[in-house]
């Protein structure tokens, strides 16, 4: 590794780093705007400066220079100071001072090194050059006067989303940003261009002059919009959530947040159950207090019937309030996948995402089987196109979709698994990291042990090469692996609910079941939103969505995540635990918790893993069992619509813009 001097104090760098990042890790300061960590570099700025001996008797880019044995790096002379001066007031040249109206003010890049690096006073009096607005959808508002040309917003559309969307025309003085035609920007994760921009031109169209981010309280979150389990930060006045952002985190989602999670957070104070409702005789639903819903329920007589459903955005605390309530009534029946799955759940490691969502990125050859993954974990598209970009062989069973990197489509009969083609079971054998996806689609068609049976593990090697589990389950739900761990898996699925025919169901959030299959039980709808579940509920008690309580939330990969309530909920709602705990009191029984805190304990206690925050240990993969069942054909995937998957989203005002819009077609007021 080289060493380098960085302002008088002499440290060794990892071969390939730059200049730049030669004086980060030398505790220094460098301004830029145009670099990105997780972006190429452009060198378009020039606003990191620095002096570097040996070499030319001017300020070079340190972002753009390599850092080699023997250099001398400067950060702090005269020169780089007048450099720095000057690319700062030729960048605010044509730049409008319009700080007090821009939605940017008290988080812009530009704002703050100008006050740093820059000069204090403007010696520009002629014409500032102005630039027509562009539309980029219902997500992106744009000032593109305020565009400095740092090019960070092309360089992620075409390398992390890998969708060619945004880029520049014309030079010099006349060079513009705009999207292709000037149309809405249409993939999955465009509204990461606005935590990119550095300045005020690309900013959030539903948040537009809605706060300033003094004014605002910071809670950290986790995205239940997927399984990704995203790490978020809802920032809140008052009693609404004003808007969420990603946080960093490497390992799950370095920094990007798909727009659904980002978005969506408006539907949090839209048809919201704030208060009790019970179907009267005539079948129409009438306000109620709780302790008349008690005794209906009471009176329905629910011991030894009872059945509990998990909904997709349920944490691990309401599901195990909800069990010992449905154990300490003497049933057993819990279920979490609503849409009728039933695949074997004894064994978490063969429905998990084994190889991480890092470890993904470095396979060499991938099978997705019944998988939109652009739609179902946008963040994970991303990692596979890292790793599609480093050479991997990415296959797909299932119908066409398009992914932002090579994928050879193999058909949507997923009895190929039984009989892969030989080039591609050759990638699979030959690959030192192969890897399967299996998908909603796959595990509804019974892909499950035919993916087992593929060669996607390797041992660990004598050079210390920690073993491969290639072996990946792609969840949709937030709160699918939590329930599988509390044991919300009936052995037939929900038929065995069905079947049993409980005299009480306790829908927990639960909007995508049939509950037509459900008509001689009295339904109990414990949610936050007015959505299918409660429009066929006879009891309905408002619940606290995740922005309102405290949780443990499990991601696809198993790894246990922590949320924190940002606001209270609206009303008469409450925080589910305290209604099962309530409603616990009414039928008389004991679920042995008073307070959160024993709650958690006693969840801790029964399931250690939901403890620790991190992966859990799942133990090894099953062996598949011997036999080649009959698989039937993918049809379609179980996402119709990526902006309307869950009822907060439904609800969402914004999420029915994109969907009208991006998915349907239809051309919106605001883009005429």
């Amino acid at each position: 590794m080289p060493k380098v001097t960085v302002d008088g104090e002499e440290i060794e760098v990892p071969n390939g780093a730059t200049v730049l990042q030669a004086c980060e890790l030398a505790g220094k300061e460098i301004p830029r705007f145009c670099y990105h960590e997780r972006l190429s570099i452009a060198g378009n700025c020039r606003m990191c400066l620095v002096e570097v001996k040996p070499g030319p008797p001017k300020p070079q880019a340190s972002c753009a220079l390599p850092a080699t044995e023997g250099q001398e790096i400067r950060t702090d002379t005269p020169m780089v100071k007048s450099a720095r001066e000057g690319v700062m007031e030729f960048l605010l040249i044509n730049h409008p001072l319009d700080c007090p109206i821009c939605d940017q003010g008290g988080e812009c890049d530009l704002q703050d090194q100008s006050m740093y690096y820059g000069r204090g006073a403007s010696r520009y009096g002629e014409n500032k050059r102005a630039v027509t607005e562009k539309y980029m959808g219902p997500l992106i508002k744009t000032v593109m006067t305020r565009c400095i040309h740092c090019t960070r917003c092309v360089r992620f559309s075409e390398e992390i989303a890998g969708v060619d969307e945004i880029g520049a025309l014309g030079r010099g003085e006349d060079m513009q940003i705009t999207t292709y035609l000037e149309q809405a920007a249409e993939h999955e994760l465009s509204a990461n261009v606005i935590d990119l921009c550095p300045v005020g031109a690309l900013t959030s169209r539903p948040y537009a002059f809605e706060a300033r981010p003094w004014e605002l309280k910071k809670t950290l979150s986790i995205d239940v919009s997927d399984a990704v389990g995203a790490n978020i930060r809802l920032d809140s006045r008052g009693r609404e959530v004003l808007r969420a952002l990603p946080r960093n985190n490497d390992d799950v989602n370095e920094e990007w947040l798909s727009d659904k999670g980002r978005y969506m957070v408006d539907g949090l104070t839209r048809q919201r159950l704030d208060r009790v409702w019970m179907r009267d005789k005539r079948g129409k639903l009438q306000p109620a207090s709780w302790d008349e819903a008690f005794k209906a329920i009471a009176k329905a007589k629910p011991q030894g019937s009872i059945a509990a459903i998990a909904g997709d955005l349920v944490d691990c605390e309401t599901m195990f309030a909800a069990k010992k309530l449905v154990n300490a009534l003497g049933s057993t029946l819990l279920e979490g996948r609503q849409t009728g799955m039933s695949y074997p759940a004894d064994n978490l490691a063969a429905v998990a995402f084994n190889s991480t969502f890092a470890g993904i990125e470095t396979a060499d050859a991938i099978l997705i089987v019944g998988s939109h993954v652009r739609w179902e974990a946008p963040l994970v598209n991303v990692r596979l196109r890292k790793a599609a970009k480093r050479g991997a062989k990415v296959f797909v069973v299932g119908p066409h979709w398009e992914p932002t990197y090579p994928a050879e489509f193999l058909g949507d009969d997923a009895g190929v698994l039984h009989n892969l083609p030989n080039h591609v079971a050759e990638a699979l054998e030959k690959a030192q990291r192969p890897a399967v996806i299996l998908g909603g689609a796959g595990l509804a068609v019974g892909a499950l042990d035919a993916a087992l049976a593929l060669p996607v593990q390797r041992p660990s090697t004598g050079s210390g090469q920690a073993a491969w589990n290639g072996f990946n389950v792609l969840h949709m739900a937030a709160s699918r692996m939590g329930g599988l761990m509390l044991g919300y898996a009936q052995k037939g699925g929900i038929a065995d609910i069905v079947s049993a025919a409980p005299k009480v169901v306790l829908a927990l959030g639960a909007d995508e079941v049939n509950w037509a299959n459900f008509g001689g039980s009295l339904k109990v709808y414990i949610g936050h939103h007015g959505d299918k579940g409660a429009h066929a509920a006879d009891v309905i008690l408002p619940g606290a969505a995740y922005s309102e309580k405290d949780g443990t939330y499990v991601n696809t990969e198993g790894r246990v995540q922590f949320a924190e309530k940002a606001v209270f909920a609206p009303g008469d709602a409450r925080e589910d635990w305290t209604i099962l705990r309530a409603l616990a009191d009414a039928l008389g029984v004991n679920v042995g918790f008073d307070s959160f805190a024993q709650l958690q304990a006693a969840m801790i206690a029964e399931v250690p893993a939901l403890g620790e925050e991190g992966l859990a240990d799942y133990g090894a993969l099953p062996k598949a069992p011997k036999g080649k069942a009959k698989l039937g054909r993918i049809a379609s995937y179980p996402i119709k619509d990526f902006y309307l998957t869950n009822p907060i989203a439904r609800a969402s005002v914004t999420m029915q813009e994109c969907s009208s819009e991006l998915i349907h077609g239809q051309v919106l007021e605001a883009a005429e």
